[in-house]
């Protein structure tokens, strides 16, 4: 599909700054976040795409609205109860090995009323309270009428308790289209379970299977 016939896609999950410190070095800001940086790809696809997210009132809130906006990502922020965007931090010492510090808000977004054609979601977002609840919810709301992708993205350091965190995975799995996954993160999960209930490949055995 091309030109208006294709459909509008809306990307659900977190926008954040990455901090990255480096010894003798300037400290880099970043802007980043898994379901930012897919709707920043299809963005600059040309494809229509908003992101529904969770900002606070600062300047990284600013430096990633601008980031973008750069690619015609349009952003629907829901505030941030703490007023800080969320960051990564990492912090590398002279051989390179790095450890992570991370500041995290993730909150039930509001999404703006409009079609969605398409919907993905994933990473912390998906997972993370007490937004993840909203972000399940609204998949089960629009799947009826749209495509829906998941990328479960495991992220161990933030959410460590596997069984409740694959509970909720193999939960958005069961509702979605296309799951996108890695070696790295099947290999964190309880691979009996997968087995039993993960489609083959990652990919999802729902309706349709591609976008």
């Amino acid at each position: 599909m091309t030109g208006t016939t294709e459909p509008d896609v809306l990307v659900v999950g977190e926008a954040l700054i990455d901090v990255v410190e480096r010894p003798g070095r300037p400290t880099a800001r970043m802007p980043g976040g898994s379901p930012a940086n897919v709707a920043l790809a299809l963005g600059r696809l040309g494809r229509r795409t908003r992101l529904a997210t969770v900002l606070g009132r600062d300047d990284d809130a600013e430096l990633l609205r601008g980031w973008l906006a750069e690619s015609d990502v349009a952003v629907e922020a829901t505030p941030a109860s703490t007023g800080r965007t969320s960051t990564a931090r990492a912090v590398l010492n002279d051989s390179g090995s790095a450890t992570y510090d991370f500041d995290l808000a993730w909150e039930p977004v509001q999404v703006r009323p409009g079609p969605i054609g398409v919907l993905h979601i994933g990473s912390i977002a998906s997972v993370l309270a007490p937004g993840a609840d909203a972000v399940r919810d609204l998949v089960r709301r629009a799947r009826d009428g749209a495509l829906v992708s998941f990328d479960p993205n495991a992220r161990p350091s933030i959410t460590p308790d596997r069984d409740a965190v694959l509970s909720r995975v193999l939960e958005l799995v069961a509702l979605s289209d296309v799951v996108k996954v890695s070696e790295e993160d099947l290999a964190w999960y309880d691979p009996a379970r997968v087995r039993a209930r993960w489609p083959p490949r990652g990919l999802a055995s729902g309706r349709r299977s591609s976008w």
